[in-house]
């Protein structure tokens, strides 16, 4: 291809000549999310829809009760595009509200139970939310953050031991949009660049084509059963959960990863599709040498997916031996809900590649300067489709600066094609990603520089075992007797355990350039082979 080429996703599956087209994939899909599963609780009643520890629900209990929860929060005061903060890990009362939000055609923002107090409050305060649900029996951190906002427990319908807390009278709904594309369904909150919540708005559109696209490639049917350990509180455990039922499958959800316990349900759970990060595979294989296992029992697993992180190659190669299967490689962001590439199911690599374009995602590489790359040329990398976000909540400035007036939004990640074949290469923005969970060194500085012997900060990740950790540097008072350990008491209780440093390192002056900016490629390069 010649310099400035788009690249245009298209699936071609084996046995046709012709690709198959974004409409023709996406025909017949639902105005909204609760609707993926209309069909099956007609057809198929009793086939499982959801399964938790001690717990399940068929497709028809799913509609009945989710229909019950509606009715409940209205009744609770919530109104069409008004913001709920479900603060749940991984469970059916939080599928239940979640789908319930959408009967209402309320916003839904999924909030991870181990986030600060310090983080809750912002999403609060940013949302403008008119309630906020905490599944108390599913998670001590959520009961924990209901007992910090006087929530009331309560019974919901079908479910039991829900926190609700107070209605803010104060809260105003948005306008409604009766068109999938325009109307919001979640709202997920990233710290961004800057430190300070950015609400990512996802409307039902971008989730259900993402679902679809993805579960297109998959070859997803209802014979299938996806063991879903990836937060909800996050885009790709939504999207998993949309996916699985959309195609009348089950859904294994997960509160808190486990190797054995997923081990386990591999073998004995008839589990057929698994998604991680490269954290969730390498701590896999860590239970099977501790554990003293020869081999893992692959059971009915058909499918192993992993993204989220870069992918390091020996680890892959040794999930791979493991299972008999490859372990397919992808690339999303929170922005695009979350999908724009992936490897085939059928058509797997040997290297580092995040695979071909999801059907319907154009893709451009632009020079930092702003030109168009030539193919094979690393640049930033642009992408435009149905799935890309309506926006930043509340921050219009800040979505103008990531998409154009024709649609394309910035990744902000540095990237290459070959041929149709998508590599990233490394990010532009700070962001590092650990455990699959995005970290802002701007919000840890932030919290850093709050402690008054602080003069200031530095956060850079280091690459470890295929994942990344967070490490700080501080540079601090003269003459000030803190110590490290003293600092890491003092974040602690405010950064949830991911955004934690791993390590933090008091140096006497930050390297920076005659302006004063910290030369943090410098702090980098000094943790190299540390």
């Amino acid at each position: 291809m010649k310099g400035g080429a788009i690249h245009i996703g298209r699936l071609a599956l084996a046995k046709l000549s012709e690709p198959i087209d974004l409409a023709e994939i996406v025909a017949g899909l639902p105005g909204r999310i609760h609707q993926v599963a209309d069909s099956y609780v007609a057809e198929f009643p009793d086939r499982m829809a959801l399964i938790e520890d001690g717990a399940s629900w068929t497709y028809r209990e799913l509609d009945r009760r989710v229909t019950e929860i509606a009715t409940v929060l209205a009744l609770l005061g919530i109104r069409a595009s008004d913001r709920m903060i479900i603060v749940s890990e991984n469970c059916i009362a939080l599928a239940g509200l979640l789908l319930a939000a959408s009967r209402l055609d309320a916003w839904a923002i999924v909030a991870n139970p181990r986030l600060s107090a310090r983080e809750l409050d912002q999403i609060r305060d940013h949302s403008g939310a008119r309630r906020m649900f905490f599944a108390c029996g599913v998670s001590k951190e959520a009961a924990a953050h209901a007992s910090r906002y006087g929530a009331e427990i309560r019974q919901l319908g079908p479910l039991a031991e829900i926190g609700v807390s107070a209605l803010n009278e104060s809260a105003t709904a948005e306008p409604v949009e009766a068109d999938p594309a325009k109307q919001v369904a979640v709202l997920i909150y990233t710290s961004g660049t800057t430190g300070t919540p950015k609400g990512v708005m996802l409307t039902h559109e971008n989730l259900l084509i993402s679902a679809k696209t993805t579960a297109h490639f998959r070859r997803m049917d209802a014979d299938d059963k996806v063991y879903i350990v990836l937060p909800i509180s996050h885009i790709v455990g939504i999207s998993l959960l949309i996916m699985t039922l959309m195609v009348g499958a089950t859904a294994r959800l997960v509160s808190k990863y486990d190797p054995a316990a997923l081990a386990k349900a591999i073998a004995e759970e008839r589990v057929t599709i698994l998604n991680g990060v490269p954290a969730t595979y390498q701590r896999l294989l860590e239970y099977k040498t501790v554990a003293g296992l020869k081999q893992f029992d692959r059971g009915s697993l058909r499918l192993i997916a992993v993204a989220g992180a870069p992918l390091d190659l020996d680890l892959k190669s040794r999930v791979e031996r493991e299972f008999g299967l490859s372990l397919s490689n992808g690339y999303g962001i929170t922005e695009c809900s979350p999908g724009i590439s992936g490897v085939r199911f059928d058509a797997p690599r040997n290297d580092q590649a995040v695979g071909t374009l999801l059907p319907g995602i154009e893709a451009r590489i632009k020079t930092v300067d702003g030109k168009p790359a030539p193919n094979g040329q690393v640049g930033e990398l642009h992408v435009r489709g149905r799935n890309v976000m309506r926006g930043y909540y509340r921050a219009p400035e800040l979505t103008a600066k990531v998409i154009d007036a024709d649609g394309w939004f910035n990744t902000g990640d540095l990237a290459r094609f070959e041929g149709d074949c998508l590599y990233i290469v490394g990010r532009t923005k700070e962001m590092i990603i650990r455990s699959g969970f995005n970290v802002y060194p701007a919000e840890v500085e932030a919290v850093l520089n709050s402690h008054e012997d602080v003069v200031q900060s530095a956060v850079v990740g280091r690459s470890i075992n295929g994942n990344e950790e967070v490490v700080a540097f501080v540079q601090l008072m003269q003459g000030s007797p803190v110590q490290a350990a003293d600092l890491m008491a003092f974040i602690n209780p405010q950064l949830t355990s991911y955004k934690r440093p791993s390590e933090i390192i008091v140096l006497d002056t930050l390297p920076a350039t005659s302006t004063g900016k910290i030369l943090k490629h410098k702090l980098a390069e000094s943790l190299q082979g540390a």
